[in-house]
C-alpha cells in the first residue's frame, strides 16, 4: 500500500484517524474517573487496518500502536495518559497503561518475537522497566498511518529508488515481462530472482521494467554498503522486509566485484519481491530463478540508435558501424545521443560527434585498469617492409568490417568462438610494435590502451584469470584497442614445463588467448621472444606481424620522418645518420634530444646536436659508439 497521492483519500483517511484518537480519548478519560467501561470502537482507519493485516497484529496491538500515536498527534492525550496513571510524571504511553485501558490485552504483545518489536513498530525504552517504559512509535509507521510516503531513515543512508529507463529492446522486455509472470504466478512463496549476465545496466532496467508492471517501488541496495555487524544486518532486514509488506517495495541488491562473505546470509533474512544483479553468493539458502540479461542484439542496437538518434542526421551504415563497436545498452544510447545534440555542429559531422560521444562514454571503467594512449601517430610515421604493412592494413580492414561479416553474413551464429580479432606484434625494443598499434587505432578512430602483462600476472592461482577478466569485461562496450605489452611474462613451452610457475603461465596464457578469441575489439600482444610461444598458442593467434631491425634504407628513412615540420635545423646528413645501428624507438630518443640541445643553444639543430645526442643514447644502453657509426659528423 503506496501512500496515496489522491488529496480526498487523505483526507478521507485523516477523518477516520480522527475519529479512533476520539475513541482512544474516551477509554484515556473513563479511566482517569475511574471508569473501567470501555466504548465502542470506530471503524478501524484504513492505513492502521493495512498495517495490521500485513504484520499481523492482534486487535490489542492495534490500539497499542494507535494509543503510541496519538500522543504524537495530540498533546492532549499525553495529560491523559498521566491521569489515567495517576501521576503527572508519566505523560506518555506504557505498556502498563495499555494492558489497563486498552480492550482484550495480552501480555505477549511485546514480547521480542511478536510483531510490534520483530519489525520494530514500537521501541521499548527501557527494557528493565517493562511496564511503566515509555513506548515510542516508529516513525516511518506514523508517516505511514497518515498516509505519507517516506523511507525510513535507517534505510535512507543505504537504499536509493531505481530510476525510470528508456524503453527496452524486444529481447529485454520479453525478459521483464516473464519476471513479472513468474512471480505474479507465485504468489505469496515469491522466489529471488537473479538477474545476472553481461549487460548490468540491462539487468537494472529489466528489473525497473518488472517492477513497474507490477505496481513494485524498486529500491536498489548496494551489497558493499550493507553493515558488517550481524545484529545491524539483522535490522536492515526487517526494515526492507517491512517496507515490501507495506509499501509494495521490491529491494534490489546490487552485488559488487567482491561481494561480503555474508551475503548469502542477508538475502535469507529477506522476504517478498526481492532481485539479486549479479552472481548469486555462496551460501545462499533460499530458492531463487535464474535469469541471463545480455546485451541488445545487433539488430536490436541498431533499432537503439535510430531512435535515440532520430534528430541527428545519421546513416544506416554508420548504425551498424556503431552496433559493431560499441557493445552499448539500451540505457547508454540515450545519453550518448543527448551529448551529440549537445555538442557543437562545428565540431565536426555528425558521425563524427556521435563516434566521439561513444568513446568517452566507455573510458571510466578502463581508464583505471589500463593505460590509455591518445592514438595521433598515421601510417606516414611508420617504417616497415610492404609486408608487414600490408598486415596491418589488413587488421585494421577486418575490425571495419566486421559487423558486415559477422553479422549480416552469418558468421556470429556459428558461434562466438573465434571471432575476436587478435594479433601477434613480435620485434626487438624499439622496431615499431607500439607505434603500429596506435595508428590502427587512429585509423579505425578507436581509444587504445596498454597494458602491461608483467604487472597483471598474479603469484596466487587464479589471481591472474581474475585481472583479465575484469580488464576484458571493462572493455567490451567500448572495442578499444588492447595492447598486452611484455607478453614474454606469460610464454612458456608446453613441452618444456619445469615446475608449476610453468603449468600456471601455460594455463593463464591459454587464457588469456581464450579472452582474445570471444572479445569483440582487438587485442594485440606483444613480444620481444616470439620463440617462446607454443606454436599451439600461436595458431590461436589471427595475425602475426614480425618488425624486423631496421636496416640501413630504413633507418635512413626513419630519419628522415623523424623531425617536425617546424623545427630549425641545418642540412642533415640522412646518409651519416642512418649508419648508427638503431632502432626505430631510439632514433626518435636521439632527435628529440638532439632538440633540447639546440634549443638550448639557441640555434638551429645540427650534425654536432645529434652526434651528441647518439652518444648519450649508446651510454644509456652501455653500447659501444665506433668511429665507423658516428665519424666524419660536422
Amino acid at each position: 500500500m503506496n501512500a496515496p497521492n489522491n488529496n480526498e483519500w487523505i483526507e478521507v483517511n485523516r477523518h477516520a484517524l480522527s475519529a479512533e484518537l476520539a475513541w482512544l480519548r474516551q477509554l484515556l478519560e473513563n479511566a482517569a474517573h475511574g471508569d473501567r467501561q470501555s466504548a465502542p470502537a470506530p471503524a478501524a482507519t484504513a492505513t492502521l487496518n493495512f498495517l495490521g493485516e500485513q504484520l499481523t497484529l492482534s486487535h490489542f496491538e492495534r490500539s497499542l500502536v494507535l494509543l503510541c500515536a496519538g500522543v504524537e498527534l495530540e498533546p492532549e492525550l499525553a495529560h491523559l495518559c498521566a491521569s489515567a496513571q495517576g501521576d503527572t510524571r508519566y505523560e506518555y504511553p506504557c505498556f502498563g497503561l495499555a494492558l489497563a485501558v486498552l480492550p482484550d490485552a495480552h501480555w505477549s504483545a511485546l514480547s521480542p518475537q511478536a510483531p510490534l518489536r520483530h519489525w520494530h513498530i514500537l521501541q521499548l525504552a527501557d527494557s528493565n522497566r517493562f511496564t511503566t517504559a515509555r513506548l515510542a512509535l516508529d516513525e516511518r509507521i506514523l508517516h505511514f498511518l497518515l498516509g505519507v510516503g517516506a523511507l525510513d531513515r535507517r534505510l535512507a543512508g543505504l537504499v536509493r529508488p531505481l530510476d525510470a529507463t528508456p524503453p527496452l529492446p524486444a529481447s529485454q522486455q520479453l525478459q521483464a515481462e516473464r519476471l513479472a509472470q513468474r512471480w505474479t504466478a507465485a504468489g505469496t512463496a515469491l522466489p529471488l530472482i537473479n538477474l545476472r549476465g553481461t549487460d548490468h545496466a540491462g539487468a537494472r532496467a529489466v528489473a525497473a521494467q518488472a517492477c513497474a508492471a507490477l505496481a513494485l517501488r524498486p529500491l536498489v541496495l548496494r551489497a558493499e554498503d550493507l553493515p558488517t555487524a550481524p545484529e545491524e544486518r539483522a535490522v536492515i532486514a526487517r526494515l526492507l522486509t517491512r517496507e515490501c509488506l507495506l509499501a509494495r517495495a521490491a529491494p534490489i541488491i546490487e552485488i559488487t566485484e567482491n561481494p561480503p562473505p555474508f551475503l548469502g546470509a542477508f538475502l535469507d533474512q529477506l522476504a517478498g519481491p526481492v532481485m539479486v544483479l549479479g552472481a548469486a553468493p555462496a551460501g545462499l539458502q533460499r530458492s531463487y530463478v535464474n535469469l541471463e540479461i545480455n546485451k541488445p542484439l545487433a539488430d536490436e542496437q541498431r533499432g537503439l540508435w535510430r531512435n535515440a538518434l532520430e534528430e541527428v542526421a545519421i546513416d544506416d551504415a554508420e548504425l551498424a558501424r556503431l552496433a559493431a563497436h560499441f557493445d552499448f545498452s539500451a540505457a547508454h544510447n540515450t545519453p550518448a545521443a543527448a551529448e551529440v545534440r549537445l555538442a557543437d555542429p562545428a565540431a565536426g559531422e555528425a558521425d563524427q560527434r556521435v563516434w566521439r560521444a561513444c568513446r568517452r562514454r566507455t573510458r571510466s571503467p578502463l581508464d583505471g585498469l589500463a593505460q590509455r594512449i591518445a592514438p595521433r601517430a598515421g601510417w606516414d610515421d611508420l617504417v616497415l617492409p610492404g609486408g608487414q604493412l600490408a598486415v596491418l592494413h589488413d587488421i585494421a580492414r577486418q575490425v571495419r568490417h566486421r559487423a558486415t561479416v559477422y553479422e549480416q553474413w552469418g558468421f556470429a551464429a556459428k558461434g562466438a568462438r573465434g571471432l575476436g580479432i587478435s594479433a601477434l606484434f613480435a620485434g626487438e625494443s624499439g622496431t615499431g610494435k607500439t607505434l603500429a598499434a596506435e595508428v590502427v587505432a587512429a585509423e579505425l578512430g578507436l581509444d587504445l590502451y596498454r597494458i602491461d602483462l608483467a604487472a597483471v600476472v598474479n603469484k596466487y592461482i587464479g589471481e591472474t584469470e581474475k585481472n583479465l577478466e575484469r580488464l576484458f569485461s571493462a572493455a567490451e562496450a567500448s572495442g578499444a584497442v588492447l595492447l598486452f605489452d611484455e607478453a614474454d611474462a606469460l610464454f612458456g613451452k608446453r613441452s618444456d614445463v619445469k615446475d608449476s610457475h610453468d603449468r600456471y603461465a601455460n594455463i593463464e596464457l591459454a587464457y588469456l588467448l581464450q579472452r582474445m578469441e570471444t572479445y569483440r575489439g582487438l587485442s594485440i600482444l606483444t613480444t620481444n621472444l616470439k620463440s617462446l610461444l607454443d606454436t599451439a598458442f600461436l595458431r590461436r593467434i589471427r595475425f602475426v606481424v614480425q618488425f624486423p631491425f631496421p636496416d640501413v634504407a630504413q633507418r635512413a628513412e626513419i630519419w628522415r620522418r623523424i623531425f617536425p615540420e617546424p623545427l630549425p635545423r641545418d642540412t642533415l646528413k640522412v646518409d651519416q645518420l642512418a649508419r648508427l645501428h638503431m632502432a626505430g624507438g631510439n632514433i626518435r630518443n636521439i632527435a628529440m634530444n638532439a632538440a633540447f640541445l639546440a634549443a638550448d643553444d639557441g640555434g638551429r639543430l645540427g650534425m654536432p646536436h645529434l652526434a651528441r645526442a647518439a652518444r648519450m643514447e649508446y651510454a644509456k644502453l652501455e653500447k659501444p659508439l665506433s668511429e665507423t657509426e658516428i665519424g666524419g659528423w660536422k
